[in-house]
This record gives structure tokens, C-alpha cells and sequence, in this order.
């Protein structure tokens, strides 16, 4: 089965698509990586989708306008992939839509809303479409988050507790393994989010980001602002838990500054270390060795050094070296996720994001054509293998993943509907 997997992060600045072909074999389940696509938001609609977020106040036809803006170019998008990755041939989409709201009080999540109405995306690609992916884990207890753990432990952590997962987008968050050898996955803190913020708010809009953590590389760290920030009660918070924009936004940064006089650069460089200190804790918390980095924030040159020189003694590595590009990892999460629905599998592992049990995630709209799904899977594959397009000399190079419990037998998850 060919499926794409669509996603718009929380810096809503690109909708990424990517192409994997996959089978199940056994407890195993292999992945072609056919390719990523990416397509920027247009301005206006970025703009729109800030104006909507907390703590600004919205609409209910401004939230009914978005929900078709934002399916309608998530569907652009779908068949653009479609053609470009998989001449035409994908068989199902799986979206994960545009964050707005991440609904969380105290130690529970009650709520996410995410806006891209599938049947636009089934309407312009011709293809059945999985959507609405964190609802389920949500009703069971769960944090409806982080989604991107199930890939982690299938393809990345296996047996050794010492590695872990970072994804930096605009939230951070982390895999890893407990002493007791579960998977354990949670939002760590602030990646972009914050840094984004302040160079919007600094600029009046005419900058969205520090374009290669230029800004951060010049500035100095202000430490009085550093000790203030890091007094941010959700990071004693035990996991699992999932944070958003909800709390980091540019106005809670205006708040904790206070009157602080802290220029741009060193207020940035202040905030890199800021998501730095954070990795390096929980490096330091669950004894990890090495650890592979993916999403936007690899592409920031300052930030990275600072993860690598505060997480030393271990080793920092991109997400690549396991065969899938680092700025697709979400999307590819999303295919994998859409191709276990199809197949009546569960995406989540309730220790990541403490639901009671695990869930067969996602809703499905009908193509152009009548739904016709594969006969349900009898098992949930324990590794992921990639097998990574040939080189110039023809070899095909495979990259595996292990799922086991922490006595080392096969993890089984609980199929319940």
C-alpha cells in the first residue's frame, strides 16, 4: 500500500506531504521512502491562522472558513504528492491537519482540534482520506500526543535504553526509554515557538524566524531572564504529558520579561539556551547516549551546537542516518499511522501517552472511488525496516527498528475498538 502523509506543524509555515510504499510482513514492517513535498502557506493564510491561535480570541465562521481554506490547500497539496511522488499510484492519504487549539488541563488532555476538512483533500486527490488522529488516544486518557513516539520505537530506540528521539518543532519532544525499559514520550517544552514569537513580535511581522540561528549566534545569553523562564511549572510536570501555543505564545514571553530591557539577539540566544537546558535535562534524566535529532530546528545551526555541547557527553546525530529525512519524520509518522488504520491496526502505545489502552486512530472519508480497505492485519509489527532508494552503485541500504518491553519479548499491543 502507497500512502501520504500530510502535516502542517506549529509553526504553520509549510504543509509537508511524504510518500512511503509499505507491507507487513510478520512483525515487520517494511517502508519505501518515496519522497517529501513541501508547499509553504501563503502568507495571508499564515497571518489568519496566527490571528485564530490563543491567546487571541477567534470565531465560529472564521474557525468554518479556515476548516475549508486550510482542507482545501492540504488537498492541492495530497494530489501534487501524489504526482510528483508516486506518479499517481498512492492509495491512501493520512492527515494529520493544522493544529489550533491543544486542549489541556492539569494532567489532562480533554481536547484537540485540528482544522483541514478531509473531504476537500479526498475531493482533490481522488483518495480516501485518514484524519482526525488524536481524538481516540484523548478519550482514553491519553495526551493525543506525542504522535511521533510509535515511529521512534518502532524504527529508532529498539532494544538500547541509553538512545533517545528529539523532534524540534515548534514544541520540542522526546522518546526514551524508562528504567523499567517502556516507551516513555512527552513535549518537552519550547523549540521555535517561542524564538518565532519573539522575532515576530520584535519586528512588527516582517520577520518570522532566526533564519540559521544567526540572531542567537551573536547574541549573549542573559542569565537572570534564562533562571526565570526555566521557573515554568510544566517542566516539573512527571510524562506523560503534551503542551502547544495554548501556553507558549509571545505574549507569555512578554509577560515573563517583564520590564526587562533584553535585546533581540541576546533574547534569542537566551531562548535557544533556554530549549537547549531542556534537552539536556531530560538527556540527563533518562541516561541517554545518543540521541537522533529531526524537524525545523535542525536546521538551526545555533541551537543544534548548544543541544550538542549542553546533552555532551552524548552524541547528538540527525534523524537521517536511519534513512528518512529529518524534515519529513512527521510526515512520514502521519503515512505510517494512516496505513495501520487501514489496516485496523492501533498507532498508539499507551505508556507514551498514558492511555488506559491503545487506540486505532483517525476517521476515514471515502475517494472517488468506494472504500474498499485490506483484510485486517493479525498483528502489530514490532520494527520498521527501510529500504532507502539504490545509490550510484545500485546498493540498497536497510535500516531497522526493534519494539520490545523492557524483558526483552516482543511488545504486544492491545487491539481494542
Amino acid at each position: 500500500m502507497t500512502v501520504i502523509g500530510l502535516i502542517s506543524g506549529t509553526s504553520y509555515d509549510a504543509v509537508d506531504a511524504a510518500a512511503a510504499r509499505m507491507r507487513l510482513e510478520g512483525d515487520t514492517l517494511f517502508l519505501v521512502p518515496l519522497g517529501l513535498h513541501s508547499v509553504p502557506i501563503p502568507a495571508p493564510l499564515r497571518a489568519r491562522i496566527a490571528a485564530a491561535l490563543p491567546p487571541q480570541g477567534t470565531t465560529v465562521d472564521e474557525i468554518c472558513r479556515l476548516d475549508t481554506t486550510i482542507g482545501q490547500l492540504f488537498g492541492s497539496v495530497a494530489a501534487g504528492a501524489n504526482a510528483v511522488l508516486t506518479g499517481g499510484a498512492a492509495d491512501l492519504v493520512s492527515s494529520h491537519g493544522q493544529t489550533v487549539y491543544h486542549w489541556v488541563e492539569g494532567r489532562r488532555a480533554r481536547g484537540s482540534l485540528q482544522l483541514g476538512e478531509p473531504a476537500w483533500i479526498a475531493q482533490a486527490s481522488g483518495l480516501p482520506v485518514v484524519s482526525g488522529l488524536r481524538s481516540r488516544d484523548i478519550t482514553r486518557g491519553g495526551q493525543g500526543a506525542p504522535l511521533v513516539s510509535l515511529l521512534d520505537a518502532l524504527l529508532v530506540l529498539g532494544e538500547d535504553r541509553a538512545t533517545g528521539s528529539l523532534n524540534l518543532g515548534g514544541i520540542a519532544n522526546i522518546t526514551v526509554r524508562s528504567g523499567t525499559g517502556q516507551i516513555v514520550a512527552y513535549d518537552i517544552g519550547p523549540a521555535s515557538a517561542l524564538i518565532d514569537g519573539a522575532v515576530a513580535d520584535a519586528t512588527g511581522g516582517r520577520e518570522r524566524m532566526d533564519t540559521d540561528g544567526v540572531r542567537a549566534a551573536r547574541g549573549t545569553v542573559d542569565a537572570g531572564l534564562l533562571t526565570v523562564l526555566l521557573t515554568e511549572p510544566y517542566y516539573r510536570l512527571v510524562p506523560p504529558k503534551s503542551t502547544g501555543k495554548e501556553l507558549f505564545h509571545a505574549g507569555y514571553l512578554r509577560a515573563l520579561a517583564g520590564e526587562r530591557d533584553v535585546p533581540l539577539d541576546d533574547l534569542l540566544a537566551t531562548l535557544t539556551e533556554l530549549t537547549a537546558s531542556l534537552v539536556a535535562r531530560s538527556c540527563r534524566e533518562h541516561g541517554v547516549q545518543q540521541l537522533f535529532v529531526a524537524g525545523g530546528g535542525v536546521r538551526n545551526p545555533a541551537l543544534m551546537g548548544r543541544i550538542r555541547a549542553l546533552s555532551a557527553p552524548a552524541r547528538v546525530r540527525e534523524f537521517d542516518d536511519l534513512g528518512l529525512p529529518a524534515q519529513g519524520k512527521e510526515a512520514y509518522t502521519m503515512a505510517v499511522i494512516g496505513f495501520l488504520t487501514a489496516h485496523g491496526l492501533p498507532a498508539t502505545i499507551p505508556s507514551a501517552t498514558g492511555a488506559a489502552n491503545s487506540s486505532i486512530l483517525g476517521s476515514l472519508t471515502p475517494g472517488a472511488a468506494p472504500l474498499r480497505l485490506p483484510a485486517p492485519a493479525r498483528s502489530f509489527p514490532s520494527r520498521i525496516t527501510i529500504a532507502a532508494r539504490r545509490d550510484r552503485a545500485g546498493r540498497q541500504h536497510l535500516f531497522s527498528g526493534q519494539l520490545r518491553q523492557g524483558d526483552g519479548t516482543p511488545l504486544r499491543v492491545e487491539r481494542r475498538i
